[in-house]
C-alpha cells in the first residue's frame, strides 16, 4: 500500500507540499502535546515554520489535524483493549487496561484531551474508538462475571474516569507527574465488588457524546483565508 500523502481533494501531494505536511503534523504533536488542544492553530504553523494558509491547505479543519496527529495514539487504544482481552485473569485485564489508558494520557496531553472529545468529521479516527470501546464493553462483561467487577459499574463511567484524569494530568503537569497513578489506583479500588454502597444513575450516552462533541476543537474561523501551498 502506498504511503504517498493526499491532498483533502485526493489528488497526491507533491513532494514539498508532502514535506510541509510532515513538518505540520510533527510541530501539531509537540505543540498538542505540550499545550492541549486548546492550542491555536497559528501556534502550530509557528512550530513549522509555515504560513498558517499553508496549515489551511493540508488541514482544513481542526478535527483533520488532531486525526492525523493522534492516528497511531488511538491504534495503540484499540491495541492495549486487544491486550487485555487476551489477558486469562478478567479482573487483571480490566485493570490492566485502564491503567493503560491513563498511562496514556499522563504521557501525552493532547492524547489525555482527545479520549475526553469527540471528532464527527474524522470518520475513520472514530470508527477505531468505537472498536476500543466495544472491546471495553467485553472486559466489563467479563469482570462482572468473575465477580471482581461491581455490578453498577456502567460503560460510561470510563468516560467519566477519563475526563477526570485528563483534570489531574492537566492540573498536576511537570511538577506532579506521577499524581494520576494514585488517583486512578482510588477509582479502581472503588470499581471492585462488593460494592461498599449504591450509585447514582449514570448519564445517558448521548448526553455524554453531545459533551464531549461540545469539548473538541473548534472549527477554523470563517473569514477568508489568503491562499497558499
Amino acid at each position: 500500500m502506498s504511503s504517498t500523502a493526499h491532498h483533502p481533494d485526493g489528488q497526491p501531494l507533491r513532494s514539498d507540499a508532502e514535506r510541509n505536511r510532515g513538518r505540520i503534523i510533527a510541530a501539531a504533536r509537540t505543540v498538542f502535546g505540550r499545550d492541549g488542544l486548546g492550542a491555536s492553530m497559528a501556534s502550530v504553523a509557528r512550530e513549522a515554520g509555515v504560513g498558517i494558509a499553508t496549515l489551511f491547505r493540508h488541514f482544513p479543519v481542526k478535527e483533520d489535524l488532531v486525526a492525523a496527529v493522534f492516528a497511531d495514539r488511538m491504534d495503540a487504544y484499540v491495541t492495549a483493549v486487544d491486550e487485555a482481552l487476551d489477558d486469562t485473569d478478567p479482573w487483571g485485564g480490566f485493570t490492566g487496561f485502564i491503567e493503560a489508558i491513563c498511562a496514556m494520557q499522563a504521557a501525552d496531553r493532547g492524547f489525555a484531551d482527545v479520549l475526553t472529545m469527540t471528532f464527527p468529521a474524522a470518520e475513520a479516527f472514530e470508527a477505531r474508538r468505537a472498536e476500543a470501546y466495544q472491546g471495553f464493553l467485553e472486559l466489563i462483561t467479563r469482570a462482572k462475571r468473575s465477580g471482581h467487577l461491581r455490578d453498577d459499574f456502567a460503560s460510561q463511567d470510563l468516560i467519566l474516569l477519563l475526563i477526570a484524569n485528563a483534570g489531574v494530568v492537566n492540573f498536576a503537569g511537570e511538577f506532579a507527574p506521577d499524581t494520576w497513578r494514585r488517583f486512578v489506583a482510588l477509582l479502581i479500588q472503588s470499581f471492585q465488588a462488593p460494592a461498599r454502597g449504591p450509585l447514582p444513575d449514570p448519564p445517558e450516552d448521548d448526553a455524554l457524546y453531545q459533551a464531549m462533541r461540545r469539548a473538541g476543537p473548534a472549527g477554523p474561523s470563517t473569514q477568508e483565508r489568503p491562499g497558499g501551498d
